[in-house]
């Protein structure tokens, strides 16, 4: 088995997910809902399995580097991240509803990877190649991917803010506190693994182009997102900002967080034009 093929057990692992997740706010069913957390634990193990696979086919090849250097691969590195961080807080949380408003994002990531994007493995150009790559893609993967699940959690909260939830469709939906609570517990685990991510990518750029920072489009980005969260944290400690305004906030950054990896790689120029 080829670790393409993994990555498609693992886009129908996510999508199988994704509807139990989904069925599981209409029927209200345990059973349903344990499936379905079952199954995303598969699709996990799957996608894990997967990015192993490709990094011993790389070498096989001859290539160094980890599967982490073009866009393919940080799209599946995102999807798998984004079970990472969600299934650590099912574990404390246990509020599988929110599995229906988090799963799609790894689905679409999955399958845009699997039928929108060259799945071949090549080499990194060799002023790129470096140890940093490693350690900055995946601390600013795992801080998006903390921001996706408080982004979820935030869109949950503004559906069941002002509405009755003692009974009908919103019953099944956590109480608005502990949504809130994701949203700040997400934001507070995002927040210093993108600081992380933007020093190492600094480290990187040091050593790829021999400067710290160029104000290239998406070290520009990064900046901005980075600022629309450290706002965040920072109203929340000095002003007490929670609720509507807190959600609309989280919804903002995590917009700009996709804008900043997709929307800047895809439509500006820059060095960072590689990852695509």
């Amino acid at each position: 088995m080829t670790s393409v093929q993994l990555f498609n057990l693992t886009t129908i692992g996510y999508f199988v997910a994704m509807i139990l997740f989904i069925a599981y706010l209409v029927t209200r069913s345990r059973v349903i809902a344990l499936t379905a957390t079952i199954v995303a634990w598969a699709g996990f193990a799957a996608n894990t399995a997967a990015i192993t696979l490709r990094w011993f086919e790389g070498r096989a090849m001859g290539y160094s580097q980890a599967p982490l250097s073009n866009l393919y691969e940080s799209i599946v590195f995102f999807s798998w991240s984004i079970l990472f961080i969600y299934l650590l807080m099912d574990l404390k949380y246990r509020q599988r509803a929110i599995g229906a408003f988090v799963m799609p994002f790894a689905f679409l990531g999955m399958t845009w990877a699997q039928l929108g994007l060259n799945d071949a493995i090549e080499p990194l150009v060799p002023a790129l190649q470096s140890n940093w790559l490693t350690y900055h893609v995946i601390t600013c993967f795992l801080g998006y991917a903390a921001f996706a699940v408080a982004c979820g959690a935030s869109i949950m909260y503004l559906l069941i803010v002002n509405k009755n939830q003692e009974s009908g469709f919103f019953s099944i939906f956590p109480s608005s506190k502990v949504l809130d609570d994701i949203n700040y517990k997400s934001i507070m685990i995002g927040f210093p693994l993108l600081t992380l991510g933007i020093v190492t990518g600094a480290a990187w750029a040091n050593y790829a182009w021999g400067t710290y920072w160029s104000w290239d489009p998406k070290e520009t980005w990064s900046l901005i997102v980075w600022f629309i969260y450290a706002a965040f944290l920072h109203a929340r400690f000095t002003r007490g900002w929670a609720g509507k305004r807190a959600a609309w906030l989280s919804i903002f950054g995590f917009a700009a967080t996709i804008f900043c990896y997709l929307g800047v790689n895809l439509v500006l120029s820059g060095l960072h034009s590689y990852g695509s």
